[in-house]
């Protein structure tokens, strides 16, 4: 019996040191694991516009500090701005990482470097996109682009990751998007990178309207009076009547997604070139013209339409609104039916329609607004109350074309 005990203590002894070696070998094989884990694990080209990329969100943002699409992820670095991002799991603390963008025909290749500072972090990285802005403005048609990203972790290769992305048209205004499937964020105020008051052709409207004699000179709110405001509207109402405009409800746009929403706006060139509009093209190339004169715009939404409005003195304290698909070739009795307005225009001037059509265009809009005007300024979906202000222009400039 002593003889056995004697032979398992003597196993025991023989069985430690190779026990502990082992033990010490596991440990040092977990902290290399974890300190080279993240060279192993793969990242991910992401974004928040479901593989979407509008050209009016980034052109109208491209020199102001506006950051309208907003990050889902916390834990980020880099300029959102950027719209197209990588995630990653970092390594140890303050992880170095280089990121390298291939050239598309919508940008140049760019090289970015970040440092990491939480260890084992998941982190979204927004590298620098070096945007072709005239290949965006040129963009007038959804297109594929297939967008390729390389990483580097402290001097290691992660690979190369490629993802196909949409660049939409520059006349897709991006309405807003949802992040983590049920938040909802508004970006109506892209709507405002449409008003543009800086077209070259503008300075030519503007001289037809000074050569109908309606009024001699645009003084915007100098003139004074509200009446005088009034005036220089119906000047602008007036000439663009003249271009026969005429009423297109085309506002579709061949993006089909549950996490982006958007709809077709024509730019000021495109309306002017095609004498085409709707309620949004009509109420932003209005705003356009009004903004050139200094009287401020107002965009107003209600679902299913848009009309524009603008303060009538210079302290906004009292305000009219517009139906600008009045503008064109329309029949009044659509919007008064109870008038028969058609049978009392018959044999009557341009200058004498156009007037008419201006006073019940301000009367069909105020009404409009009255009827909504609690929503309007409720900030719920589908309504809008944007001022095309310096404010908004600090965030918001003219996309132009």
């Amino acid at each position: 019996m002593k003889e056995l005990v004697h032979i398992n203590k003597s196993s025991l002894r023989k069985w430690r040191l190779p026990m502990v070696v082992a033990a010490l070998l596991l440990v040092v094989a977990g902290s290399l694991w974890l300190n080279t884990a993240s060279f192993r694990s793969s990242f991910e080209i992401t974004d928040e516009l479901g593989g979407n990329i509008f050209p009016s969100s980034i052109l109208s943002v491209a020199t102001t500090d506006a950051q309208v699409i907003i990050p889902a992820d916390s834990m980020y670095v880099g300029n959102p701005k950027s719209c197209i991002s990588i995630r990653i799991r970092s390594g140890k603390a303050y992880s170095r990482i280089r990121i390298e963008v291939a050239g598309t025909p919508f940008f140049s290749r760019s090289v970015s470097e970040f440092v990491l500072a939480k260890p084992r972090t998941e982190y979204t990285i927004y590298p620098d996109i070096i945007w072709n802005y005239e290949a965006l403005k040129n963009n007038n048609q959804a297109e594929p682009v297939s967008v390729a990203i390389a990483v580097d972790m402290n001097g290691k290769n992660l690979g190369q990751a490629v993802r196909t992305f949409s660049v939409r048209s520059l006349n897709e205004c991006l309405l807003g998007y949802v992040t983590n499937g049920t938040k909802f964020h508004d970006t109506g105020i892209f709507f405002a990178a449409y008003v543009n008051e800086e077209n070259p052709m503008i300075d030519q409207l503007l001289r037809e309207a000074l050569n109908t004699r309606i009024v001699n000179r645009f003084l915007g709110y100098q003139a004074g009076k509200p009446e005088a405001v009034d005036k220089q509207v119906y000047a602008l109402w007036n000439v663009l009547q003249k271009r026969n405009f005429r009423y297109s409800s085309v506002s579709n746009t061949s993006l089909s997604s549950n996490v982006v929403f958007s709809q077709r706006v024509r730019t000021f060139d495109d309306a002017l070139e095609s004498s085409q509009i709707n309620c949004v093209d009509g109420s932003v190339l209005f705003a356009s013209l009004l903004r050139a004169i200094n009287i401020e715009p107002i965009l107003v939404r209600i679902p299913g339409h848009m009309f524009v409005g603008y303060y009538t003195d210079s302290n906004h304290k009292s305000k009219n609104f517009l139906e600008t698909t009045m503008i064109g070739d329309v029949d009044l009795d659509d919007f008064f039916p109870d008038e028969q307005l058609d049978s009392t225009i018959v044999g009557k001037s341009q200058n004498q329609i156009s007037r008419i059509a201006f006073d019940k265009s301000k009367e069909y809009a105020n009404k409009k607004y009255n009827q909504h005007e609690e929503g309007i300024h409720s900030g719920k979906l589908n309504y809008m109350f944007l001022e095309i202000s310096k404010e908004v222009r600090r965030k918001i400039q003219p996309i132009g074309k």
